[in-house]
């Protein structure tokens, strides 16, 4: 059941209507010119301005799609021109898939590129031999990725900060579903907008931080948004700290955290604050804390820009990634096995544009694309869909101008899918990819061959590439348990304790980032890891009570830092804090190791009743599985 469920991602109309629009215009200019065959080309060389494309800052776009789509005109062209011999041809696939699983450790950017270079590269070996002229299909290709990042990127005139304001405002918006959650007494909500909130924090800093902030001219608008998200630091630990003390936050917190969003939105003058209730003995300090992080939030404090590092460090760094360990190196050698495999087997296939085995393989088997397994049954199942309505558009459509809105409604369905379900994802951009490579080779008919050819790549993959394949079914979602809990006992040192100076405080709020978001790293790892059959499948229902013991361990914690901060809890004996790191580093080391921990001293002191009972749980939870089954977690 894991496998049928999709993501919860917004819907942005604006990406459905530009996968239409960008997809279909180059096919009605060629019907309309009677060239149909290189409009489908340029829709193609368009393709990866659809599948790269992110919501973010417009810098960021504008690096990320710019990689993706040179990637893909080169290995278009490298596909185009080394087609026609076949002994070539499979030497540069095969040479691609091991630079493109390579360079996927280099980043989220490197690795969309490195998946572009590869999928055109195959696709262009087929282009080869559909009797277009290798200059013509290269012109047309290139002339449609420039069409597709043109289109991806013309609002940057009008709407540079756009991006970046919806991101802090959903930080305020998510607070507000989090805080009426809570006044609605509904945990299970409260919950998931707390992680929710996670997510809206890392966007929001990764969109400020690492696309925008430094641009020249731009500075003052990017340093407010930044300033505004960090000074709401205080607002976020206040709330989750109501939140996990069970307080009902007052209604005008909740409406003025909704108006706050709305005017970070469009730009508006904050709104007033609302007047906090008189200061009385038996008054929440949760609440306390709520509002005077409001009153402290439109105060402008300068922040320092973050440097950028040099080009050449940033290849450097790559450089050093390579060789600290060995599992990039297997993952890459994995790929580049089965591509092999898969490239042997298309000598083997009576059919001659057999090359959606190899382009299946590559898909299924991208290093950081999470479970193998389901992203072979999912992408089996999709293209049999996909492939069965392309068939079915291609044998029933009676006129060629009927495929203009048929592609504008796969874009559509592909923009939908992308990032929501990998299955729905391949359902869409099966049908898609057949019409654009039918009208421009004049092969009608390939459909059911390209259902055959996704199942024996599917194949090969479950076989060598996860069956044979040593250490593939080997469970790894414990290590990042472990990492999670060495980021808890990171931020306990300095939230355990008073924050005496602005630098501890800065500090605090750092590592209580990197802990919240490891947390949601370590649950993307489980979503990615429940549908395993194998090993790994069964470690990742097994550990799901420890990441949410440790979610809740966290909150605990900030909690304890909001009292410190209004001063109405004393500060924990310093032994007491060492025993909550203590009892963390045993936490890692029985899940590293599946050595079942000594008797662990807690602290018992009144001010962490509520750490101590999170860590109970969590220690309760690692001696709950069998350890020596999921021993092998390092």
């Amino acid at each position: 059941m894991h496998l049928l469920r999709t993501k919860p991602v917004p819907i942005h109309w604006s990406q459905l209507v530009r996968a239409a629009v960008v997809l279909s215009a180059p096919i009605a200019v060629g019907y309309l010119v009677d060239h149909i065959g290189y409009g489908a080309l340029v829709s193609a060389g368009a393709l990866p301005s659809i599948t790269a494309d992110v919501v973010g800052a417009y810098r960021s776009r504008a690096k990320r799609l710019s990689g993706a789509l040179g990637a893909a005109v080169f290995g278009f062209a490298l596909g185009v021109l080394t087609g026609a011999d076949a002994v070539l041809s499979a030497l540069v696939v095969i040479g691609i898939a091991a630079v493109s699983a390579l360079i996927s450790d280099a980043g989220s950017n490197a690795s969309i590129a490195g998946l572009q270079l590869f999928v055109f590269t195959v696709l262009g070996t087929g282009q080869s031999t559909a009797g277009v002229p290798a200059g013509i299909s290269l012109t047309c290709f290139a002339v449609g990725a420039a069409w597709g990042l043109f289109a991806a990127l013309v609002g940057w005139t009008t709407r540079a900060t756009v991006p970046e304001r919806s991101a802090v405002a959903q930080v305020y918006l998510e607070l507000a579903t989090m805080l009426s959650a809570a006044a609605a007494d509904d945990d299970e909500t409260a919950l998931d907008a707390r992680y929710r909130l996670t997510q809206a924090l890392n966007t929001a800093y990764d969109r400020l931080l690492s696309a925008r902030s430094w641009l020249p001219g731009r500075d003052d608008t990017y340093r407010k948004l930044l300033n505004r998200l960090v000074a709401s630091t205080p607002l976020v630990e206040a709330a989750v700290a109501a939140v996990n003390e069970g307080v009902r936050p007052p209604r005008e917190v909740i409406a003025h955290l909704t108006d706050l969003s709305t005017a970070v939105l469009s730009g508006a003058p904050l709104p007033t604050l609302p007047s906090p209730p008189d200061d009385r003995p038996e008054q929440p300090p949760a609440v306390a804390a709520l509002y005077a992080a409001l009153r402290d939030l439109d105060a402008e404090k300068e922040q320092l820009r973050r440097a950028r590092p040099a080009a050449w460090r940033r290849v450097w760094e790559w450089l050093l990634s390579l060789s600290s360990g060995p599992l990039t190196w297997l993952a890459a050698a994995r790929l580049t096995v089965c591509v092999t495999l898969a490239e042997l087997t298309r000598f083997y296939v009576p059919n001659d544009q057999s090359y959606w085995i190899t382009l299946t393989v590559g898909l299924v088997l991208k290093p950081d694309f999470g479970s193998v397994f389901g992203r072979a049954v999912l992408r089996g199942v999709g293209t049999v869909v996909g492939a069965g309505v392309g068939g079915a558009a291609l044998a029933l459509t009676p006129h060629a101008a009927l495929f203009i809105p048929l592609v504008a409604l796969f874009g559509v369905g592909l923009a939908f899918g992308k990032g929501r379900h990998y299955g729905l994802l391949s359902a869409f951009a099966t049908p898609l990819v057949l019409i654009q490579m039918a009208l421009s080779s004049g092969d009608y008919e390939a459909a059911p061959e390209r259902v055959v050819d996704t199942m024996v790549g599917c194949a090969l993959v479950l076989v060598f590439g996860y069956l044979l394949w040593p250490g593939s079914r080997r469970p790894v979602l414990g290590r990042r348990l472990a990492d999670v809990a060495e980021a808890i006992s990171s931020y306990s040192e300095y939230a355990l304790r008073p924050a005496k100076d602005a630098q501890r405080r800065n500090e605090r709020s750092r590592r209580r980032r990197k802990a919240y978001r490891e947390l949601s790293d370590v649950r993307t790892a489980f979503l990615q890891n429940v549908v395993e059959p194998s090993a790994a499948g069964r470690q990742a229902v097994a550990w799901w009570p420890g990441i949410v013991a440790l979610e809740q361990l966290v909150d605990a914690i900030t909690a304890v830092a909001v009292s410190l901060d209004r001063n109405v809890l004393e500060p924990p004996e310093e032994s007491e804090v060492r025993k909550v790191r203590a009892a963390l580093a045993e936490f890692s080391l029985t899940v590293r190791t599946g050595i079942e921990p000594p008797p662990v001293d807690l602290p018992q002191g009144d001010q962490l009743a509520g750490v101590r009972s999170q860590l109970a749980m969590a220690l309760n939870v690692i001696t709950g599985p069998d350890l020596h089954t999921f021993r092998h977690v390092r």
